[in-house]
């Protein structure tokens, strides 16, 4: 089993930053991919960026390019999503999620991936 525990959702300004942690722990060598989804009210959750655990390559959203950073630390089975220049469109619920999957890009759907994180909140107000 894995469990992911997610942090650093708050509510900002629009051109803000924020940084969320996603804390994977139990048995990590189990996926190949980690990645950010979002999920705003009455919308289906999407993918935000994606990262491959083995080779470290990453995929972003069309919406995200240029402003969102995805990360990881080994040592710590930890993976972070730097967020820069935050517009309100940017505001929802956002998930860690970690699965085994033949590619890691931020377009496969989410009902791919095994495992998920509880959320956290991210709200940019204009």
């Amino acid at each position: 089993q894995v469990q992911l525990v997610e942090s650093g959702g708050d509510s900002v300004q629009a051109g803000g930053s924020l940084r969320l942690s996603c804390a994977a722990s139990g048995y990590t060598g189990s996926y190949n991919c980690m990645g950010w989804f979002r999920q705003a009210p009455g919308k289906e959750r999407e993918g935000v960026a994606v990262i491959s655990t083995t080779v470290g390559s990453t995929s972003y959203a069309d919406s995200v390019k240029g402003r969102f950073t995805i990360s990881q630390d080994n040592a710590k089975n930890t993976m972070y999503l730097q967020m820069n220049s935050l517009k309100p469109e940017d505001t929802a619920m956002y998930y860690c999620a970690a699965g085994t999957l033949w590619y890691c890009w931020a377009t496969t759907t989410h009902r791919e991936y095994n495992y998920w994180g509880q959320g956290t909140q991210v709200t940019v107000s204009s």
